[in-house]
C-alpha cells in the first residue's frame, strides 16, 4: 500500500470518460459518477503492480463497456466491480446505494475471482462453471468479465513472464472464444493479438514485420479496389458504405503457424466490407463484384441464410484483383453490421435498455448446453476439455435429410452429429450415410453434407466405449457416459475393478485382502464416490481416469501402506545349503550360493545399484534378476509355487557399474520442452542412449528416455534435475533395454 493519494497528483482518465457520458442521454451521470467516487475513495491507498493508482483500472473497464454501448448498470458495476473483493465496502451497501441490479453484476464478477480449491486444473474448473452459471443468469456479468480480462491483457507487460503465458493461454483458450460465442468482435481479436504477443513473440513480430512491409502497398492497393467498387454500385444504391480492413494478427498465425501456410497462401488478409440497406442490396451487390472480378471458386460463404451461432450474418466472397492480387470481399446490412461488430451487445448499444428478454434467451442457448454438458463432467480436466470444445471457434454446418442445419466445431465426427440430433438417435445409431453413401463412425463431416444417421431399435443396442475416443464434442461424450452410468452399472464395476487392479499391479502397489479392500475405499472417498462400487463404476464408464490418479495414490501408499515387515523380505531356502557369497562377474551384484552364472537384468522392473533386489533361477538360461517390490515377485517367497528358484542378491559396492533405466517425463506441452530435458542431462553428464516424445491428450506430452544410472542416489539426483524444468509435472521409471 502507498500513501493516499490526491486528486492533484494524477489524471486517472474519469474527466475525459465522463464528458462523453453526459452527451448520452441514455445514462444516469448523477449515479455514474457517484460510483466513481465511491471506487475511489475505496482503492484511495491501492497501486496497480506497474505503480498506477488502481482507480485507472475500474475507469478503464468502464470505458471500454461504454464504447460497446453497454447500459448505464453496466457503467457503474464496472466502476464497482473490485470495491468487495478488495476493500472494506460490502455488498450489502452498494445493493442499498446502487439497486439490486448492479449489486447483482458485481456480486457476479466478484465471485469469479474467489476460488480457493486445491489444483490448478480444479481452479480452472471452477472459475469456468461460475463463469457460465454466471452468464446464465445475466450475460452482463461475462461481458464486464470480459473487458476486464482486455483491460488486464493491454496491461500485461507489469506482470512476471510465467504469469504473462498463463494469463494469455487463458484467455485464447477461454475468454477470446466466448467473446466470438457472443459476437464481440473487436474484443476477441484484440484479446487474440494480445496472447500471441506474449505466448510466442517471435511469431507475433515476424508477422507485423510482413504486414509492415506490405502496408503502404495494401492500403494503396485497397483504397483503388474501394473506388472501383463504389463507381459500380453508388449510382445503384443508395446509404452504401465502402471499408477496408487487414487481418489480425492472430488470424495470420493461425494460418501460417497452425495450418502450415505460406504468408502468401493467405487470401483474406486484404478485406472490403460493403454495407447496405436491405438484404436484397447484399445479394445485387454480390452479383456486382462478381461480375467485376474473378471469384476464387469454393471461397463463398453465405453466412446470411446461414447465421452462426453468434448471430453473425453476412455474405463471404474470395475474388481476384485484376493485378491478380486475392481479397475477400463481406457484404451486410447495416442491422447485420452492428451485430457483427457489438454481438449480444447490440441488444443494448441499438436498443436502449434491456428489453426483449425472451430474443435474448433464444440466442443464448448455447450457454445453457454448456453449462449442461459441464454438469456431465466427473473430474475438473474433463469439465475444461469439455467446455473449451463447445467453445471452438471453427464450426461446420451440417444438414439433416429433411433440411435442419446443425452446426458443430470443426473436427465433429457423425456421431457427434447424432448426439446434436438426440440423444436417443445417437445411443441407438449402428451407422450413416454422408450424401447418400456409407461412412465410417469416424468420419468427420465437413459443411454442406446432408448426413443421414442409420438406427436400430434392436433391444439392447446401445453406444460402444469406443466412441468415446471417436468423438469430439462435450455433448456426445456426456451423453455417452449418461448411457453408460445408467444402462451397463455391473458391467462399468466389473471392467473399473479390472482397470484399477492392472494399474496397481503396474505400479508395484502389492496389498492384500481387508487391507487392499480398505486402501481402494480411501481412493474412493477421495474421489468424492459414496462406495467402492460406485468409484469402480465411474472408472468403467469412463468418468474417473485411474492414470490420472496414480501420482497421489503412489505417494498414499509408500507413506501409508507400505509393508515394511522384515518378515517378507527373501530368505534362503530351507532345503538349500548356503555357500559364502561370491562375487559374480556381471553388473557387480553378488548372488549368495551361486558362482560363475549367467545374470541378465529384468526388464520388467529395471534394477539399479543400490535398490534391493532378488534372484530368479531360470532354467536353462541362468539368472534374472529382480527388484525386490517388481510385480513378478512375489511378496512372501514361502508361498510361491517355487520358492526354492529365489535366491537372495545384493549390489556389490566396491563395484561401479553403469545400468540402462528408462524414465517416463509427463509434461505440459510446450514449444521447447524436450530440448530442455536434453540440455538439463548434458549438464548433469548424464548419457542418453534413446529419447522419444510424443503429445498423449490436449495440452500435455510424454518424453520416455533410456539413461545411463549408476546408483539409486545417481537416479534421484536426475529427477530432480527433470523436476525444476518448467512444465514437467510427473516423472516414473518404466522398463530398462
Amino acid at each position: 500500500m502507498s500513501n493516499d493519494i490526491n486528486a492533484e497528483e494524477y489524471n486517472d482518465g474519469f474527466e475525459e470518460f465522463f464528458a462523453q457520458i453526459k452527451k448520452n442521454p441514455q445514462y444516469d451521470c448523477n449515479v455514474i459518477e457517484k460510483a466513481y467516487k465511491l471506487a475511489r475513495a475505496a482503492h484511495k491507498n491501492q497501486r496497480r503492480r506497474s505503480g498506477e493508482p488502481y482507480i485507472m483500472h475500474p475507469v478503464a473497464v468502464a470505458k471500454i463497456l461504454f464504447e460497446l454501448g453497454m447500459d448505464n448498470e453496466c457503467i457503474v458495476a464496472a466502476l464497482l466491480h473490485d470495491v468487495v473483493e478488495d476493500t472494506e465496502c460490502t455488498l450489502s451497501y452498494i445493493k442499498v446505494e446502487f439497486g439490486d441490479e448492479v449489486a447483482l453484476l458485481v456480486d457476479g464478477v466478484t465471485k469469479l475471482g474467489q476460488i480457493p480449491l486445491s489444483t490448478r486444473e480444479e481452479v480452472q474448473a471452477e472459475n469456468i462453471r461460475k463463469m457460465f452459471i454466471a452468464m446464465n443468469e445475466d450475460v452482463r456479468v461475462i461481458i464486464i468479465k470480459l473487458c476486464d480480462r482486455l483491460h488486464n491483457m493491454r496491461t500485461l507487460e507489469h506482470m512476471p513472464e510465467y504469469k504473462q503465458r498463463e494469463k494469455s493461454l487463458e484467455t485464447l483458450e477461454i475468454y477470446a472464444p466466448i467473446a466470438h460465442r457472443l459476437g464481440i468482435r473487436q474484443i476477441k481479436e484484440e484479446l487474440e493479438d494480445l496472447a500471441i504477443f506474449y505466448l510466442d513473440p517471435i511469431a507475433y513480430k515476424e508477422i507485423e514485420k510482413n504486414l509492415s512491409m506490405k502496408k503502404e502497398q495494401g492500403e494503396e492497393f485497397l483504397k483503388d479496389i474501394k473506388e472501383q467498387i463504389s463507381e459500380k454500385i453508388t449510382p445503384i444504391m443508395k446509404n452504401v458504405q465502402i471499408t477496408s480492413r487487414v487481418k489480425s494478427v492472430h488470424g495470420i498465425f493461425r494460418k501460417v503457424y497452425i495450418k502450415g501456410k505460406n504468408f502468401e497462401e493467405i487470401y483474406d488478409i486484404y478485406a472490403v466490407r460493403i454495407i447496405v440497406d436491405s438484404m436484397i442490396d447484399c445479394y445485387n451487390a454480390l452479383g456486382i463484384v462478381h461480375d467485376m472480378f474473378q471469384p476464387l471458386p469454393g471461397r463463398f460463404k453465405d453466412y446470411i441464410s446461414m447465421p452462426k451461432p453468434n448471430m453473425y450474418q453476412s455474405l463471404h466472397t474470395t475474388v481476384l484483383s485484376k493485378s491478380g492480387i486475392p481479397f475477400e470481399i463481406q457484404i451486410r446490412t447495416w442491422d447485420m453490421h452492428r451485430t457483427a461488430e457489438y454481438g449480444i451487445a447490440a441488444h443494448w448499444k441499438y436498443k436502449l435498455g434491456k428489453g426483449g428478454k425472451d430474443d435474448i434467451d433464444s440466442k443464448l442457448e448455447w450457454i445453457h448446453r454448456i453449462i449442461e454438458n459441464g454438469n456431465e463432467a466427473d473430474n475438473p480436466e474433463e469439465l475444461v476439455s469439455t467446455i473449451k470444445g463447445d467453445l471452438s471457434v471453427e464450426e461446420v454446418y451440417v444438414f439433416t435429410p429433411r433440411g435442419d442445419v446443425k452446426c458443430l466445431p470443426k473436427g465433429a465426427t457423425v456421431i457427434d452429429f447424432a448426439y446434436a440430433i438426440h440423444s436417443a438417435v445417437g445411443n441407438k445409431m449402428i451407422g450413416a450415410k454422408v450424401d447418400g453413401k456409407i461412412v465410417n463412425l469416424d468420419y468427420k463431416v465437413k459443411t454442406g453434407e446432408i448426413v443421414e444417421i442409420l438406427t436400430s431399435n434392436q433391444p439392447g443396442k446401445g453406444p460402444s466405449r469406443d466412441w468415446l475416443n471417436i468423438v469430439t464434442t462435450g455433448e456426445a461424450r456426456s451423453k455417452i457416459r449418461s448411457w453408460f452410468k445408467k444402462e451397463k452399472r455391473d458391467e462399468n464395476i466389473a471392467q473399473g475393478k479390472i482397470e484399477v487392479e492392472r494399474e496397481l499391479k503396474r505400479n508395484f502397489i502389492r496389498l492384500d485382502g481387508d487391507v487392499y479392500e480398505k486402501f481402494v475405499q480411501k481412493i474412493a472417498e477421495r474421489q468424492h464416490c459414496s462406495s467402492v462400487d460406485d468409484f469402480y463404476a465411474a472408472i468403467g464408464y469412463g468418468g474417473i481416469q485411474i492414470t490420472r490418479l496414480m501420482p497421489g495414490i503412489k505417494d498414499e501408499y509408500n507413506r501409508n501402506w507400505r509393508e515394511k515387515d522384515t518378515s517378507l523380505q527373501p530368505k534362503p531356502p530351507a532345503n538349500k545349503t548356503v555357500r559364502n557369497e561370491t562375487s559374480n562377474s556381471h553388473e557387480g551384484i553378488i548372488v549368495e550360493g551361486i558362482d560363475n552364472c549367467l545374470v541378465k537384468m529384468a526388464k520388467c522392473c529395471s534394477p539399479i545399484p543400490g535398490e534391493e533386489i532378488i534372484g530368479f533361477i531360470n532354467r536353462g538360461t541362468g539368472l534374472t534378476i529382480h527388484r525386490r517390490d517388481c510385480i513378478n515377485v512375489p511378496i512372501d517367497i514361502s508361498l510361491s509355487p517355487e520358492p526354492d528358484r529365489w535366491v537372495n542378491a545384493h549390489w556389490d559396492s566396491s563395484v561401479k557399474v553403469d545400468v540402462r533405466s528408462t524414465i517416463d517425463v509427463y509434461a505440459i506441452d510446450r514449444d521447447g520442452v524436450v530440448l530442455d530435458i536434453t540440455t538439463s542431462m548434458a549438464k548433469a553428464h548424464v548419457k542418453i542412449h534413446s529419447i522419444n516424445a510424443r503429445p498423449i491428450n490436449e495440452g500435455n506430452c510424454l518424453t520416455t528416455m533410456t539413461v545411463s544410472i549408476n546408483s539409486k542416489e545417481h537416479l534421484e539426483s536426475i529427477v530432480k534435475i527433470l523436476k525444476k524444468i518448467n512444465g514437467v509435472y510427473h516423472i516414473e521409471r518404466s522398463g530398462s533395454e
